[in-house]
């Protein structure tokens, strides 16, 4: 290729990614050259600037038409920017968390890491939003996997981060392979990477045997992915890795990287197995004939999540399981809608409100656990008279995670339960299972209520809040009450700005 080809793609278009890329670099060089005395904590307030400049350069691009670079190596569509707004604001939020972790909880010896390999996940999880393209798709994941699994185990004198990043990585590294093969798999019948072309390729597939490699691809890649988002069975790795892990990472794995999770899920899915015939005929699509296994998935995942959750006394692992249970919840949209015109806007709320509850409960977490030296559920224990404002907020987060109405939570929940009637014939297992799982969730997110407010104080120590971690509060908390009161704030928002997607697949 030559210089002026590569000059007249529109560059711009990825001005969010040059920017968190060129913050990471400015931070690794700063902290490889600055004195070992150096106060690492300030690097915060870079990255920060990073995420902010990103941010406000994708509200530039809303504007942009479809952009596409490199045959669809890099794709800006309304499907990228929407799902970018998500990942940027969630980053800014952990970075916060990140600013405030108190040193003696172990990290202040690679604190200038955290930050420059937290922005390279970041970056990952971009690029995965804006591929339309195997290649670009896998390398994005990959980024996004590999610092993950050093953020993990960044306490490196700390035996329960050890163990946590390597359970993470063996199990990462199963789902890197097997995702791989199905997508070996999908190029094999298909003769393209290229997400567009593969669709067109696989529309038109009507051959018995290619519709059966078709089904192993389908069930490898979802299989892989299912690693990611911490989908039962698969799901072995995340209490574990949540509990030895530091709270900023544990909120980055938890938001972050599951969002990243269903977006390469919505892209492999949706472009190419939405219109794939699922019968030599064609007359049933694919997903239509196996929407079936995601739906036994998104049940057991539930019904594990919300009941393991019940014998928790650690609150990361008891999170951990509530963050299972919510993955499961999501795969009843992508099961039930099928690629509807609801399915994007669903999952895209859910994942908002999910990422303003949870990671303010994490913030709660981190401040009590800083402070005591645990994180037991008895940290929790009288924080309503200790706090009352840290308890009120704390309290909004856990009716939101349970679906409590006036929150955003319950919005989210309500949108993904009246999906399962939108088709004929309703799904109505799956609609009781979420029903199910919401009220034994009630157990353990109200026994958190309770010892908040109905148990001696443990401790009468003053409780002191750094400005980042009361600001990060603050907006999840607002944002929590908000958009439960009135979510179309959001949701009008989210039609205005990107209509119905119907740039989602490439028309190239």
């Amino acid at each position: 290729m030559d210089w002026n080809t590569m000059l007249s793609y529109n560059w711009g278009a990825m001005m969010p990614e040059f920017i968190i890329l060129g913050t990471a670099m400015i931070l690794s060089i700063l902290d490889l050259f600055w004195p070992k005395h150096f106060n690492r904590r300030k690097l915060a307030w870079l990255a920060l600037t990073g995420i902010i400049l990103a941010f406000l350069s994708l509200i530039s691009l809303f504007s942009y038409e479809t952009v596409s670079i490199l045959s669809d190596t890099f794709r800006l569509d309304s499907f990228a920017k929407a799902f970018k707004l998500i990942l940027l604001f969630g980053a800014g939020l952990v970075i916060l968390l990140a600013e405030s972790y108190e040193p003696q909880e172990g990290l202040q010896e690679h604190r200038g890491e955290f930050y420059y390999l937290f922005l390279t996940a970041l970056l990952g999880a971009m690029i995965m939003t804006s591929s339309g393209d195997m290649i670009t798709l896998f390398v994005g994941l990959e980024l996004l996997s590999l610092s993950s699994y050093i953020l993990v185990g960044i306490r490196k004198h700390n035996r329960k981060s050890n163990e946590a990043s390597m359970k993470y990585v063996i199990n990462g590294g199963i789902s890197t392979a097997i995702t791989l093969f199905g997508m070996s798999y999908l190029y094999g019948v298909t003769g393209s990477v290229n997400l567009g072309e593969m669709s067109r390729t696989m529309a038109a597939m009507t051959d018995g045997q290619l519709q059966y490699i078709m089904g192993l691809a389908f069930f490898m890649v979802f299989v892989g992915l299912s690693f990611k988002i911490a989908a039962a069975p698969f799901h072995m790795w995340a209490p574990d890795v949540y509990e030895g892990a530091p709270t900023p990472v544990v909120a980055f794995l938890s938001v972050i990287s599951k969002t990243a999770g269903f977006v390469i899920i919505l892209r492999i899915f949706l472009s190419l197995f939405l219109t794939a015939p699922g019968d030599t005929f064609g007359a049933l699509d694919f997903l239509e004939k196996n929407n079936i296994y995601i739906a036994f998935v998104a049940g057991l995942t539930i019904i594990i999540g919300n009941v393991i959750a019940l014998r928790q006394q650690n609150l990361k692992r008891l999170f951990a399981f509530s963050s299972i249970a919510h993955a499961g919840y999501l795969l009843i949209a992508v099961a039930t809608m099928g690629g509807g015109y609801f399915l994007m806007d669903t999952v895209w709320f859910y994942l908002l409100a999910y990422l303003l509850m949870n990671i303010g409960v994490f913030a709660v977490i981190q401040l009590l656990s800083s402070q005591s030296g645990s994180e037991d559920i008895s940290i929790l224990a009288g924080l309503g008279r200790r706090s009352p404002y840290l308890a009120i907020a704390f309290t909004v987060f856990i009716l939101s995670l349970a679906g409590i109405p006036g929150t955003t939570g319950f919005i989210g929940k309500l949108n993904i339960f009246l999906g399962t009637f939108i088709t004929e014939p309703g799904h109505y297992v799956l609609a009781g299972i979420m029903i199910s799982g919401t009220i034994v969730s009630y157990v353990y997110y109200f026994g958190l209520l309770v010892q908040v407010f109905f148990r001696p104080i443990h401790s009468d120590k003053v409780i002191k809040i750094r400005s980042g971690l009361s600001t990060v509060i603050i907006i999840c908390l607002v944002g929590t009450i908000l958009f439960g009161i009135v979510p179309n704030i959001a949701l009008d928002f989210l039609h205005n700005q990107f209509g119905d997607f119907t740039d989602f697949i490439s028309s190239e």
